[in-house]
């Protein structure tokens, strides 16, 4: 049975990845910080799914954890044939007087993690003319407003270029690019969204299965919600 690794797995798109995977019969490598969190997550998915369930506790933001990652990911007797890099986080603050050290840990998650582990995960997708990588950016990566949008712009680019150059090795890479939805991330970031309006929200589970058909198309980009595919749009002549 192939196995799927995500990153950022036990709550929001993370959790919906691993959600749609599972039914899908795909075995899972889950990777977090929270190793209870984790372990809850694997006992409910293996009982509901039946599927082998891996947990892999490591902070991202860690040079030495995020390489165990990436040895998982480069592990021949362990074939990974999808990777998702979810795993992500908003710094809310200005720059320029900021906290540097939250926008260094936020780039080694948002930027150097999905570089690296894209990077061990190819190789061996490469070697065996197979796999797929879907790295979760956002429609934020077409404003120009912060550095968390800096970041996804990063990712978003990244994955196109990678998806070139390996679209003739078998290898499929999309940059899934959401716009506001409904999990925890906001209110992890402090950041008050009441105002709002609800049509602006997209559902995890519905934006997760639409980035899977466009991965499984090999789409290089895919902006789940039509409000958000005209959105894109508007940006690029707005900014």
């Amino acid at each position: 049975m192939a196995t799927a690794l995500i990153t950022g797995a036990t709550a929001g798109i993370g959790r919906a990845f691993a959600d749609l995977l599972a039914r899908q019969g795909f075995d899972l490598v889950l990777v977090a910080r929270n190793e209870a969190r984790l372990k809850l997550v694997a006992k409910e998915l293996h009982d509901k799914h039946s599927v082998a369930v891996e947990v892999f506790r490591a902070d991202l933001s860690r040079y030495d954890e995020c390489a165990w990652v990436e040895q998982r990911l480069a592990d021949t007797a362990r074939p990974i044939e999808v990777l998702i890099n979810n795993a992500g986080f908003a710094v809310r603050q200005r720059f320029a007087k900021g906290d540097l050290l939250a926008e260094q840990t936020m780039f080694d998650v948002l930027v150097r993690a999905v570089m690296r582990l894209s990077h061990a995960a190819a190789q061996g997708m490469v070697a065996r003319g197979s796999g797929v990588i879907i790295n979760v950016s956002s429609v934020a990566g077409w404003r120009h407003t912060s550095t968390y949008a800096a970041s996804k712009a990063y990712v978003t680019s990244f994955s196109i270029a990678l998806g070139r150059e390996l679209r003739n090795r078998g290898v499929k890479v999309t940059a899934l690019c959401p716009g506001f939805t409904h999990t925890e991330f906001h209110q992890r970031a402090g950041m008050d969204m009441k105002r709002l309006p609800e049509f602006m929200w997209l559902d995890a589970d519905a934006l997760v299965a639409q980035g899977w058909r466009d991965a499984q198309r090999n789409k290089r980009i895919s902006v789940p919600g039509r409000q958000y595919q005209a959105l894109r749009y508007l940006l690029k002549f707005w900014y």
